[in-house]
């Protein structure tokens, strides 16, 4: 019994002491709980670090002519420590001192809340001891200039607890503006165009930071600790604003007056290969365009504008020669080797020369001379296509282009289908592997590589830089680009360009073309075309060639590549002429003045005040740029960014005399001027390097 009574006393004297001991961790662990664990949460965030990413600024995109085409701004969180020793010093003496200034600072800024509501929440706030209290998110860098000189938070960092954290957005100045072609920047989505293209050169070396997080895990810089990123480099494109607004404008004239489905125009410089404009215009449902897609890197079959390609072919093989004579017959149809041939619009005579069934666009007298040159060889014709570059890519510097293909030709292929090719169905090309073509006729006979970029730079200064690429040395012999080119001056002189380019005070050179669509879920029965016009200017030393597509929208009435595309090249020809062309004769044309073109610029907050007080309605791309400048874009005005550097010399042109001196003085130039009204011409390109001293002479009209 002693033994057994011994035991159970153990037994019960452990279960009591677990009991009590139960007891008082439960009693401790409720106590900790309610009364100790905010401090416990804090110590508890304190002790947790982690080393994060800093994002390095992204390059800008420039136009050639030193327009912002794609650029990134910073944005500004503001957070407030109000365990800050600054603020707590003193029983909180600054804090209640520039409380009411502040608040009011805060409230006649911003204007969304009241002062005495600020003054409300930054007082629960400092009571509570927030130490990552959010005061006002995305804020620009013109309103942070401003905030930093608000009470409390000009006695910097330490005494006022301002928490500043750094993000970036990015932006085109020019909204829609060659926006297929420039890209879009998303962080977590794929790119396009350039953005996706020069992306490993835009977007520099991330930094690193050490975060501390506290109360409810916000992270907060740890002092010192941060390696800084490495900004990304600047892309100056080949680009320029003037002629990619006047190539949109005339496209999209035509694309509204047509109700068509898309559109695309591009526009190159002729001796170097140089991109100067590519529009995209796709239509939506609502019945407005915008650029959704690259219709010029898009393969599809292109009409007659193939004509060129068996001309050159037939021309180099010798078996027959521009002036010979070729029966079309008066019927519009006739048997073409193995197939029949129709003519889309009747011929003016039963017999033609070679040149003036190019002009015609005759599909019978083009099938015939190649027919004849090619019967029995269709790998010799598919030779001349490979070296007419129509079988691989461009290699312009933008992603997603389209490769070329045909059918088969030679021992493996149908010799109907060679014949077909000859007026441009069964191969797809895109326009602008169409247009590397018709440049090095344009070229007399040198095919150069399209490209987008011309510099790559960093500070201003030039890392890389590109220059024009030669594909072909000589394409052809001199007399079969000859030939070519008298064809394609024969199209705009008497042929089926005739009509759109009638009274043009130059010379232009070009053919048109026209194909019925049949490609994806699209059928001959739905009676949609592909118009185009393909060709340069001036016809006599070309400076520009061109290329403007069109395709239909069911049906139309005008679907022809004269009617559609050949309008929209003049206009953009005839603007391009005036504006940029060298002329030995200024008599030779004579533009009249156009009312809706205009230039103004000056300081932003001044031009946003003054539409504002006419309550004219404009775009707004100013951005936080102190400095912008208004144009005329499809008749109506837009305010873009016009972007200063430091000892680098700002574009002045269209600025009064007093903003011009402003900015120009504070780069401390010694500014000459001659006239009076809006300064005209700089005597220093904008974007020169400059030191102080250097004398400038404006000229005002």
């Amino acid at each position: 019994m002693e033994v057994r009574r011994d035991i159970l006393w153990r037994v019960y004297l452990s279960f009591i002491g677990i009991t009590v001991l139960s007891l008082l961790v439960l009693g401790r662990a409720f106590y900790i709980q309610r009364f100790e664990g905010s401090y416990w949460r804090k110590m508890s965030d304190s002790l947790h670090q982690k080393i994060v990413t800093v994002d390095a600024g992204r390059g800008t995109i420039y136009s050639e002519d030193g327009q912002m085409l794609s650029t990134s701004l910073p944005q500004f969180n503001i957070y407030i420590d109000f365990m800050a020793d600054g603020l707590r010093e003193k029983n909180g003496r600054i804090f209640r001192e520039k409380l009411d200034s502040f608040a009011s600072s805060l409230a006649g800024f911003f204007g969304d809340k009241s002062a005495s509501a600020y003054k409300h929440d930054l007082q629960v706030a400092y009571q509570d001891k927030n130490r990552y209290y959010p005061l006002h998110m995305k804020m620009s860098f013109e309103q942070y200039k401003v905030f930093r000189e608000f009470p409390l938070v000009r006695l910097g960092k330490n005494k006022s607890g301002v928490i500043t954290e750094v993000q970036s957005f990015r932006k085109n100045p020019f909204e829609m503006m060659a926006r297929r072609t420039i890209g879009l920047y998303r962080k977590n989505a794929p790119n396009i165009g350039l953005e996706r293209q020069y992306d490993s050169l835009l977007q520099g070396k991330e930094g690193k930071r050490l975060v501390r997080y506290i109360a409810g895990g916000v992270p907060v810089p740890v002092e010192g600790s941060e390696i800084d990123p490495q900004n990304g480099k600047d892309i100056i494109t080949t680009l320029d604003v003037n002629i990619q607004d006047i190539a949109e404008t005339a496209l999209n004239r035509m694309m509204l007056q047509s109700e068509a489905l898309y559109g695309t125009c591009i526009v190159m410089e002729t001796k170097t290969g140089k991109i100067k404009a590519i529009a995209n215009l796709g239509r939506h449902a609502d019945g407005t365009y915008d650029e959704s897609f690259n219709y010029a890197l898009l393969t599809t079959e292109p009409g007659s504008t193939m004509k060129l390609a068996t001309l050159l072919s037939v021309l180099s093989e010798g078996s027959v020669k521009i002036d010979d004579m070729v029966e079309v017959g008066s019927t519009g149809q006739m048997v073409v080797g193995p197939r029949p041939v129709t003519d889309a619009e009747r011929s003016p005579s039963a017999v033609l020369s070679v040149r003036d069934c190019f002009a015609h666009s005759s599909n019978i007298g083009m099938s015939k001379v190649g027919y004849k040159s090619f019967a029995g060889r269709g790998e010799k014709f598919a030779e001349y296509l490979s070296k007419f570059r129509l079988d691989s890519i461009s290699g312009i510097d933008l992603p997603g282009e389209n490769k070329p293909n045909h059918v088969p030709l030679g021992k493996k292929g149908n010799p109907k289908d060679m014949v077909t090719m000859f007026f441009g169905y069964a191969i797809e090309v895109s326009p602008l592997q169409t247009l590397t073509l018709y440049n090095a006729i344009a070229n007399n006979g040198t095919m150069v590589k399209p490209y987008l970029v011309n510099s790559v730079q960093q500070n201003g200064v030039t890392l890389r830089e590109y220059k024009p690429v030669v594909l072909r040395e000589n394409l052809c012999k001199p007399e079969v680009i000859n030939a070519a080119r008298s064809a394609m001056e024969a199209v705009v002189k008497y042929g089926t360009g005739a009509p759109a380019f009638k009274g043009m005070t130059f010379p232009v050179a070009g053919k048109t073309g026209t194909a019925h669509v049949s490609d994806g879920p699209i059928t001959y029965n739905d009676g949609i075309y592909q118009a185009s016009f393909v060709g340069y200017f001036p016809a006599d030393k070309p400076q520009y060639s061109c290329i403007v597509v069109v395709r239909s929208k069911p049906f139309a009435a005008a679907h022809f590549g004269g009617l559609l595309a050949a309008p929209v090249f003049r206009e953009i020809a005839t603007k391009l002429y005036a504006l940029y062309v060298d002329k030995k004769d200024p008599s030779r044309l004579e533009v009249s003045k156009d009312s809706s073109a205009y230039l103004y610029a000056g300081n932003s907050n001044d031009i946003r005040k003054i539409y504002g007080d006419l309550k004219v309605p404009f775009t707004d791309s100013l951005l936080q740029s102190v400095w912008g400048r208004v144009y005329a874009r499809q008749y109506a005005p837009v305010a873009a960014a016009n972007p200063t550097r430091m000892q680098q010399m700002p574009d002045v042109r269209g600025m009064g005399l007093k903003d011009a001196l402003y900015l120009l003085e504070n780069l401390g130039l010694k500014v000459m001027m001659k006239g009076r009204g809006k300064v005209q011409t700089q005597s220093i390109v904008a974007g020169t390097p400059l030191t102080k001293g250097t004398p400038v002479t404006i000229e005002l009209d």
